[in-house]
């Protein structure tokens, strides 16, 4: 089926965050007189946020007693220096000027940073739902249908593309089609994007077009 609407998770699929969350990870290191890390090393936990972020910091769990104190540390950070490094990965850009169909952003980001990002990045959604949107962030379903019924279109209509299995777990949860890129983040535990069964996986931002 065509589909007449299209989602798009946001960090590691429009936007490459990586930069700005790991500049974040990297001045809580300094201030315990800990080393840097590398971008590579950042960069497959920047999907999860805070949550991987810490742990491969500084090895934190939501179980671990410091840990959100230090979530709290990170995000104060983070939002201080939201867009800074951040930029559209390429060809995103040059894809959005080509759909001729609504688009969206679903992301587990909460609204603090999200509504920095899309203005700073010039982006120019029909809707954005956010990870404080609804009680429960993907790939439990309920924020990709929020994102449905804002842009008034049935869920079977609607391509979600992310870069992470959550992503395609949501998708398939909300009876969406499920679209995986392969140049995102995609975490460390759960393979890579021709492995999470969606129903098309793309390498350029722009190959989307091929699957509407």
């Amino acid at each position: 089926m065509t589909s007449r609407a299209v989602l798009f998770d946001f960090d590691g699929t429009l936007a490459d965050s990586a930069p700005d969350l790991a500049a974040v990870l990297d001045a809580m290191r300094a201030a315990r007189e800990l080393d840097p890390l590398s971008i590579d090393t950042v960069r497959p936990y920047a999907s999860s946020g805070a949550r991987g972020l810490l742990r491969i910091g500084f090895g934190l769990t939501p179980a671990s007693p410091e840990y959100l104190a230090m979530r709290e540390e990170f995000l104060s950070l983070y939002e201080k220096n939201v867009c800074v490094r951040t930029r559209l990965f390429p060809g995103i850009r040059e894809l959005l000027a080509q759909l001729r169909v609504p688009w969206g952003i679903v992301t587990n980001k909460a609204h603090r940073f999200t509504d920095r990002l899309v203005p700073s990045l010039q982006l120019k959604p029909a809707c954005v739902v956010c990870g404080d949107s609804t009680p429960h962030l993907k790939p439990h379903p309920a924020m990709l249908l929020l994102a449905a019924q804002r842009l008034n279109f049935s869920c079977k209509e609607i391509s979600y593309v992310g870069d992470d299995l959550r992503d395609v777990q949501a998708a398939r949860a909300a009876g969406m089609r499920a679209v995986a890129v392969e140049y995102g983040y995609h975490g460390t535990d759960h393979g890579g994007p021709r492995t999470w069964n969606a129903d098309a996986v793309i390498s350029h931002p722009e190959e989307l077009l091929e699957h509407l």
